[in-house]
């Protein structure tokens, strides 16, 4: 069965300078998007990306990553609204370029679809009421 789940790596220093995505190709026959990026040379490092293939694949491919020293987390987790806060006022939908926000029409109330959603920060940062939430 094939698999797409978007994730965040988080490169610490000493893995900066190593090729260790392109791993995820040669090794595993994964493919990879890469959405948003930090990487600075003698720095920590960022990178989101979606990764794709076969279950068992997808699988031994985490694996290899953890084994390399980067700590993974699954998009789903980094971003969230807080549902008690949200206002509705719709900053969101227009600042999301991935359309991870829509508007529902007969009820006027702003949906949040985390699957489409990126991580780039920008829902964080227009949110009036400070509803949209990071989870690093």
């Amino acid at each position: 069965m094939k698999v797409a789940k978007k994730i965040v790596l988080h490169f610490p220093q000493q893995t900066i300078d190593k090729p260790i995505v392109s791993g995820l190709i040669r090794e595993f026959g994964l493919d990879f998007n890469i959405l948003k990026a930090s990487i600075s040379p003698g720095e920590e490092g960022l990178m989101i990306m979606e990764l794709t293939g076969e279950q068992k694949d997808y699988n031994r491919g985490i694996k290899y990553l953890r084994e390399a020293g980067l700590e993974i987390q699954y998009l789903s987790q980094d971003v969230w609204r807080n549902d008690d806060r949200c206002t509705h006022c719709g900053a969101c939908i227009t600042m999301c370029p991935t359309r991870a926000f829509t508007l529902e029409e007969k009820t006027r109330r702003v949906l949040f679809d985390n699957s489409k959603c990126i991580v780039c920060e920008l829902c964080v940062r227009a949110c009036p009421p400070r509803a949209m939430e990071l989870k690093f």
